[in-house]
């Protein structure tokens, strides 16, 4: 008979979606030692700039649960500031899956509010968005 492998049950793990701007953040939040990984790469590899990694990790840092969540996230879409701001809503997001007495300081901090800000289209007979062309009288 062949042998059977019985998987050990994994540990429970708490999904959050965040956007900003363009950018789509899928967090996944296991128990574990702090370690965040982005699309397979380390934290700072991928947000080299620090002002991205403090806006990345607020949710973690206020409510003292950052050395207790090991973080796997994908990230699409965006540039870099997009997307540590779609990683702080989707952090924000999972930690009201693993505890909601969280709520009142993730949302008295804003974090749980979805940034409506988008970049304004290009409107036709304009060089952008709200530029004219110069205007010649003769």
């Amino acid at each position: 008979m062949a042998d059977i492998k019985i998987s050990e049950p994994k540990a429970p793990q708490h999904l959050g979606t965040g956007r900003r701007k363009t950018a789509v953040a899928r967090v996944r939040l296991a128990s574990g030692t702090g370690k965040i990984q982005i699309n397979g790469r380390a934290f700072e590899n991928y947000f080299p700039a620090e002002t991205q990694r403090t806006i990345a990790s607020q949710p973690l840092t206020i409510t003292g649960t950052a050395d207790k969540f090991d973080a796997q996230i994908t990230v699409s879409g965006g540039g870099p500031n997009g997307q540590a701001g779609a990683v702080r809503h989707g952090i924000a997001r999972a930690l009201l899956t693993v505890d909601a007495n969280l709520r009142p300081i993730l949302k008295a901090e804003g974090y749980l509010t979805r940034d409506p800000r988008m970049r304004e289209r290009k409107k036709y007979g304009q060089p952008g968005a709200r530029k004219r062309f110069q205007y010649s009288k003769r």
